[in-house]
């Protein structure tokens, strides 16, 4: 019931773009950005990361990043994340100053909804090379929500992380982060998973995952979300709930694009030629299909979760 609610809330404060067959739209989720620790998980994937991005600017995508990009529970200081990883800020800078990025904030940087934290962190930081404060992403207004809404159909598609009603990483995120950051932190390090991540616990999943299709069956809408770092794209007539899993798997990275007015889930990773060379892949996982088949005005959908199309690697 909170879900729905939290979700509703959501769908009423976001912030409405048009879109059209022209677009151009990447979203991932859940890069979870550390300071180039042992413990940070995204390390191992950041020149895929700034590859796949060095595509998606050069081709004309608008970036959406659909939450939890910077892992702020674990490391609270930006300042340490935007230095281990100044090379794909550079990139996202790019996509900022062409206003071709949308910021979703989720649970783990849920100190983005303050406005003066991210003008302290986010619009400029300190060069100490030049020894001087430059811009990064001045202006910055973070969002919890986006909706997509079709130049021509009127239909629309809400983004969110995905976190909205999950009641330890929504109500209780204060208790969840100080167990992260002074305890799992330093245990899933050696092998011991969170058991109030739905990242790390199938039961959560389920229950995350059961939420968000009762909503979309209420509300008759389609739905692209993150957080739970599984993989979602519907079998055609099954309900319209599209997860961009994470960029945090030690295979690669993943998402969900909008091209030519059809939606496919992606898969970036490196891989060997014949030759032994070493060299980064686009694969085309599942899609493309038509958005319209998702649009509720023009088909039926079913609940078949016993079938559920969803990828659990790593």
């Amino acid at each position: 019931m909170f879900t729905d609610k939290r979700l509703t809330q959501a769908y009423q404060s976001a912030k409405v773009e048009l879109f059209d067959e022209k677009s151009k739209y990447i979203f991932f989720s859940d890069c979870h950005r550390g300071d180039d620790s042992v413990s940070d998980e995204f390390t191992r994937n950041q020149h895929l990361f700034i590859h796949a991005m060095d595509y998606y600017y050069n081709n004309g995508y608008v970036y959406v990043e659909v939450g939890d990009g910077d892992e702020l529970w674990e490391y609270p200081r930006f300042k340490h994340i935007r230095v281990a990883h100044s090379d794909v800020f550079t990139v996202l800078k790019k996509f900022f100053e062409e206003k071709r990025m949308h910021f979703l904030y989720g649970n783990h940087n849920n100190y983005l909804r303050n406005p003066n934290y991210v003008k302290d962190n986010y619009y400029t930081f300190y060069d100490e090379y030049n020894q001087k404060r430059v811009e990064l992403f001045h202006e910055l207004k973070p969002l919890e929500s986006l909706v997509l809404k079709h130049r021509c159909t009127g239909q629309e598609i809400l983004i969110v992380h995905g976190h909205q009603g999950d009641f330890m990483n929504d109500q209780l995120w204060v208790v969840s982060m100080f167990l992260l950051r002074y305890f799992w932190k330093f245990a899933h390090v050696v092998g011991f998973h969170n058991p109030t991540s739905p990242a790390r616990s199938l039961y959560k999943r389920h229950k995350v995952e059961k939420a968000y299709k009762k909503w979309i069956i209420k509300h008759k809408m389609m739905l692209i979300c993150g957080h739970t770092h599984r993989q979602k794209f519907p079998k055609l007539e099954e309900l319209p709930y599209f997860n961009t899993g994470c960029c945090i798997r030690s295979r690669g990275i993943c998402g969900i694009e909008i091209l030519d007015g059809k939606i496919l889930m992606v898969d970036w990773r490196i891989k060997a030629a014949d030759n032994g060379d070493l060299h980064v892949e686009r694969t085309v996982m599942r899609g493309p299909e038509p958005i319209e088949t998702y649009d509720f005005n023009c088909h039926e959908f079913v609940d078949n979760s016993s079938s559920d199309d969803c990828f659990d690697e790593d």
